[in-house]
């Protein structure tokens, strides 16, 4: 089963929490942004109506007092040809101070601010009216009522007009006041929300977070269980395999058993049956080459069985075992493929657990079997070495190698030898590597590790041994 998908469906379930998370911290910060924005332009709106409005109100009052200025030196100016230029000053000093009213705004705009502003207006143009009727008199009387006028008229006017000036700017100042508490109030509004917003914020991102972590954890459980049951499979399939290795391996070794005691038994006794008869018959020359052709065909056939019987399963792994073995195969195999063949063996002293030693020599049995169908090799050399707890074989060759593609020993797509040896080095729980180049020769090493306290070999078992490896690499050479 292909666990790309769900190892990513983790990954997915983190991502979208996180993509979540930043979304919700996405829009508490635009929502605090606007809020916060939306108080500083209202802020600012008000402050600068208030400050407008107390300017132009100071405006009015200004103009208001220099029109007053300009009447009392009217009249109090022996020179009563001047009476003009006082009046257009005035009519200046009004027509900036209706200016000034026109572009006030109040800081509310409520209806009683309106109501100040008309009140203001009309009291304005009445002074202003009472300003040009005082100018307006008999020149010639000015010096005589200026003190009188300026008592009881315009004094009196001027008063009315700057005390509804300063009622208006009391009202801004009352209305700027109130402006700034209720800025107030919504700012102490927008910090509860802002608050609120951001614990909603951390509760939703670690409810997110909860949920995400549940969820891969739900999808990390589930790979682990699939990853559980194909390493069961593997094992299973790994027991099975051994189990048919096993299987075969008793079978090979009951067929050489049978082809060994009975077979050749019985071609033996055929050989020594044909003996006696030549012996004993007293026949003639062309009778007695027909009993030695006999003799020579029965010893070919006996010959086949005991090469069959060793192929199938050589008794002498059971009773010299693994080095005397291989030592046997490759005598056999030099003079049957015409290929010179080496065993070097070290720290070999000890007898290897049987199914161990059945194993190791099918490995190298099949390795063997590579070389003389596909190297198309000249030399091929064997070595065992054991070192502590861990037993190395390597069969290498100087043929024509091999290219990268077959190299790869883990691609499904491999012979069957191949695939044997790989299967019988993983029930040993070893390691196997493939090496090699087309042109220069392939090396196939193995090591698998191996139980301490094995039995060590007796005297006549080693000399035997060492005998029958010496045999094979003489006769290899």
């Amino acid at each position: 089963m292909d666990t790309a998908a769900p190892l990513g469906r983790p990954i997915r379930a983190a991502l979208l929490g996180f993509g979540l998370i930043v979304g919700v911290w996405l829009l508490t910060g635009l929502y605090f942004s606007s809020r916060m924005g939306e108080a500083a332009r209202r802020e600012a709106t008000i402050n600068a109506r208030y400050m407008r409005a107390q300017e132009l109100l100071a405006i009015v009052r200004a103009q208001v007092l220099l029109a007053s200025v300009y009447v009392r030196d009217g009249l109090l100016d022996p020179d009563t040809t001047g009476a003009a230029t006082y009046r257009d000053r005035l009519t200046d000093a009004f027509t900036a101070a209706d200016r000034a009213l026109e572009h006030y705004v109040p800081v509310l705009d409520s209806t009683a601010e309106q109501e100040q502003k008309t009140r203001l207006s009309r009291e304005i143009d009445a002074f202003h009216q009472t300003l040009q009727e005082v100018l307006a008199a008999d020149a010639s009387r000015w010096p005589g009522e200026d003190r009188m006028s300026l008592r009881s008229r315009v004094a009196l006017e001027r008063e009315r007009v700057m005390r509804l000036s300063e009622q208006t700017q009391t009202l801004n100042r009352t209305a700027f006041v109130q402006q700034q508490s209720a800025l107030a109030d919504m700012y102490g509004l927008t910090q509860r929300r802002i608050w609120q917003s951001l614990g909603f914020a951390l509760a939703a991102s670690l409810g997110i977070a909860f949920v995400a972590a549940l969820y891969a954890t739900r999808l990390e459980d589930r790979v682990r269980l699939q990853r559980e049951k194909e390493a069961q499979n593997t094992r299973d399939l790994q027991m099975l395999s051994a189990k048919v290795l096993d299987a075969q391996e008793d079978e090979r070794r009951h067929i050489s058993r049978e082809l060994h005691d009975e077979v050749g038994q019985v071609l033996t006794a055929i050989k020594v049956e044909l003996a006696l008869a030549q012996r004993g018959a007293g026949v003639g020359a062309e009778a007695g080459g027909s009993l030695d052709d006999a003799r020579a065909m029965v010893e070919g056939a006996i010959q086949t069985v005991r090469d069959l019987s060793h192929l199938l399963h050589p008794a002498i792994l059971d009773d010299l075992g693994l080095g005397a073995a291989l030592g046997w195969h490759l005598k056999g195999f030099a003079r049957r493929h015409a290929i010179k063949v080496e065993l070097l063996q070290e720290g070999m002293g000890e007898r290897l657990r049987p199914e161990m030693e059945v194993a190791v020599y099918r490995i190298v049995q099949e390795a063997l079997t590579n070389v003389a169908k596909h190297a198309e090799a000249s030399i091929c050399r064997v070595s065992l070495q054991r070192c502590l707890d861990t037993l190395t074989v390597t069969v290498e060759d100087n043929g024509v190698g091999l290219d990268g593609a077959r190299l790869d020993a883990s691609r499904p797509r491999q012979g069957l030898g191949l695939l044997g040896i790989r299967e019988r080095v993983a029930h040993l729980r070893g390691t196997l590597r493939l090496t090699g180049s087309p042109g220069k020769g392939t090396c196939l090493t193995i090591a698998v590790p191996v139980e301490c306290g094995t039995v060590a070999q007796d005297a006549n078992q080693t000399e035997t041994a060492a005998h029958v490896t010496a045999v094979a690499i003489h006769e290899a050479s």
